[in-house]
């Protein structure tokens, strides 16, 4: 397992942090704890939530319930300290307008609910889920920065921000001496690399760390899909994950195929290739996985250090572009 320090801090995570959105949705209890104690027991020691994660956000209208934060909590118990633990906040927890958000009502209401779920008495990583356009930064800031100071939570990042939000996010940290974002978590793959024409060269240049989600594209690039119309038994399209549609084009089926063959060439399977070549760029500093079999995990950690020849990197460029 490779380790990079989170942007500029000290803290080193393993640049393969499991991701928690299954727990509770898709897989019981039981099934997670002990895809969580495999990802543990080989090195892996980041491990990402939100308070939204669980059956609920399926729901018609879809709302957090705290589902998968409260599996994480009894299953870390004895070993809270071994693990660097990242939560959100942000998205619906309920019906009412002040359920959601970034104001610092809604913030000081969920850190709390969060800290009790998870069984602790701090957060190494509070991350906004996404930017709030009817909440000023500062006051987002201002309260996030009080609970550092309160010893509740570590670390500040965000989720889904585009560079120019996190570079006035951290000019009014600097102006009024407030904690910054330390990080930023985006989604990155063979398939969506949008970010490398603005995001990743800002965080690059500041020193803000990187944790990509949605390194297998929602699961478009395990190769499962043979079309727009195949949706495989209890793959994310079949359980109607309705993010992957956006993946079924055309020239992304073309795409994958391509991919298949320099996977088939690396001897390794489609997600491996896929998730290696994120953990391949420099500017990633850990790619997270979102796994509901055992597989998946033990398939992840297989590449985590595994690196691409130039020629390799080339060839992957040339398909993405379509040249």
């Amino acid at each position: 397992m490779q380790y990079n320090r989170l942007g500029k801090t000290g803290l080193q995570v393993s640049n393969v942090c499991l991701g928690t959105m299954s727990f509770g949705r898709w897989i019981d209890e039981e099934a997670s704890t002990y895809i969580l104690n495999v990802a543990l027991e080989n090195g892996v020691n980041f491990i990402d939530t939100a308070n939204y994660y669980g059956k609920s956000q399926d729901e018609t209208p879809e709302y957090g319930n705290g589902e998968a934060e409260e599996i994480l909590g009894r299953a870390l118990k004895g070993r809270r300290k071994d693990v660097i633990l990242a939560t959100k906040v942000g998205l619906g927890m309920g019906l009412g307008v002040n359920k959601s958000g970034l104001s610092r009502g809604h913030i000081m209401s969920e850190v709390e609910k969060s800290l009790q779920r998870l069984q602790t008495d701090y957060i190494d990583l509070y991350q906004v889920h996404l930017f709030d356009p009817n909440t000023s930064l500062e006051e987002t800031l201002r309260a996030l920065d009080d609970l550092v100071r309160q010893g509740k939570v570590r670390y500040l990042g965000c989720s889904n921000y585009a560079a120019w939000q996190i570079a006035k996010a951290h000019g009014i940290s600097e102006r009024i001496n407030l904690e910054k974002f330390i990080s930023v978590q985006p989604q990155y793959n063979l398939l969506s690399r949008e970010i490398e024409t603005e995001l990743l060269p800002f965080c690059q240049s500041d020193g803000v760390g990187t944790i990509v989600y949605s390194p297998m594209a929602r699961g478009m690039l395990s190769g499962k899909y043979k079309g727009p119309n195949d949706a495989p038994p209890e793959s994310r399209a079949a359980l109607n994950e309705r993010r992957i549609f956006r993946y079924f084009t055309e020239r992304n089926f073309q795409r994958v195929e391509q991919y298949k063959e320099l996977a088939k060439q690396s001897e390794l399977s489609l997600s491996q290739f896929a998730l290696a070549w994120v953990l391949n760029q420099p500017s990633v500093t850990s790619a997270i996985i979102g796994a509901t079999k055992l597989h998946h995990v033990t398939d992840a950690i297989a590449v985590s250090n595994r690196k691409f020849s130039m020629e390799l990197l080339q060839k992957i460029d040339s398909i993405s572009s379509g040249r």
